[in-house]
């Protein structure tokens, strides 16, 4: 197995700074990049605040907290990733997106470096066809919040070799989370279940079976989720949902995939969930109002 020490992660938003939290928490030295300044110092203030209260709440020592943060460095520079042991792709859910980056990312790769891309539904063998190693490319996909989630999945493309999908399975061990193994179909395993059901929680609303609050209590209620599936949708972004809806329907041709109009209309209204203040809901006041 290779020895992965250093760790460099691409998109520095909710996904990113989670996964340098985790690492850098591992003991592992993380470079975080991003194409905005703004966004890795906002990154670096949530790690703090995020670890601190895991400190108010005797999960992690003081100690920890400060070596884990002297742990991670930041860079607007893409190419300084590139001599890292691990590189993490964390940007937007577009594959366009995806493949410049990795693209950017090649003449400044060791020829050790392990390529992964943290995307919840897009093709790992496809994304991997665009460098030069596929052998040494996977899919490492964490959940939101990554520093509370237990799960990562673990994707092969059709060239992954042993030896990488060995090493990122320790890595994810000295996480101090579980891996689970899926196959490189759209979606994987979590999304190809869980977007459908918000996908149809939102066809239920557009169709007037029931309004955003009945439909969340009557799931947190009547099935015992901890969250409803329109006020899970507004924590994921309402944007994330309509892409993997659409890489279902697009990968698999099947019409039970089809994102629902209003889903759609929501993400043309800029109305994104919680990180733009409305979605389903809205939470610009002191609690959330639902919005239907």
């Amino acid at each position: 197995m290779a020895e992965i020490r250093t760790v460099g992660i691409v998109g520095a938003g909710q996904m990113g700074n989670g996964i340098a939290h985790v690492f850098a928490l591992a003991g592992y030295d993380v470079l975080l990049t991003d194409i905005s300044q703004t966004s890795l110092d906002k990154a670096i203030a949530t790690i703090d605040r995020n670890l601190e209260r895991q400190v108010t709440r005797g999960k992690v020592a003081a100690g920890d907290k400060a070596a884990a943060m002297a742990r991670i460095r930041t860079t607007l520079t893409l190419a300084d990733v590139g001599p890292s042991d691990l590189i993490i792709e964390a940007a937007t859910e577009r594959e366009t997106v995806k493949q410049a980056i990795f693209e950017d990312l090649l003449p400044h790769l060791k020829p050790t470096t392990i390529l992964t891309s943290n995307t919840s539904s897009i093709s790992i063998t496809r994304l991997a066809s665009r460098t030069d190693r596929p052998e040494k490319f996977m899919g490492f996909h964490f959940m939101n919040p990554v520093p509370v989630m237990q799960l990562v999945e673990l994707i092969r493309g059709i060239a992954t070799d042993a030896e990488t999908w060995d090493t990122l399975h320790e890595v994810v061990k000295k996480l101090g989370k579980t891996a689970a193994s899926a196959e490189d179909f759209p979606a994987f395993i979590v999304n190809r279940i869980l977007m459908p059901m918000i996908n149809e929680a939102v066809y239920t609303l557009y169709e007037g079976v029931g309004n955003v609050k009945s439909i969340d209590e009557s799931l947190k209620l009547g099935a015992n989720h901890p969250m409803g599936p329109l006020e899970l949708a507004d924590f994921i972004g309402l944007d994330t949902c309509l892409a993997i809806m659409n890489v279902l329907h697009d990968g698999l041709a099947d019409t039970k995939y089809r994102p629902c109009p209003l889903l759609t209309k929501y993400v043309e209204a800029g109305w994104l969930g919680r990180k733009t203040q409305r979605g389903f809901y809205d939470y610009r006041g002191e609690v959330p109002v639902p919005t239907r």
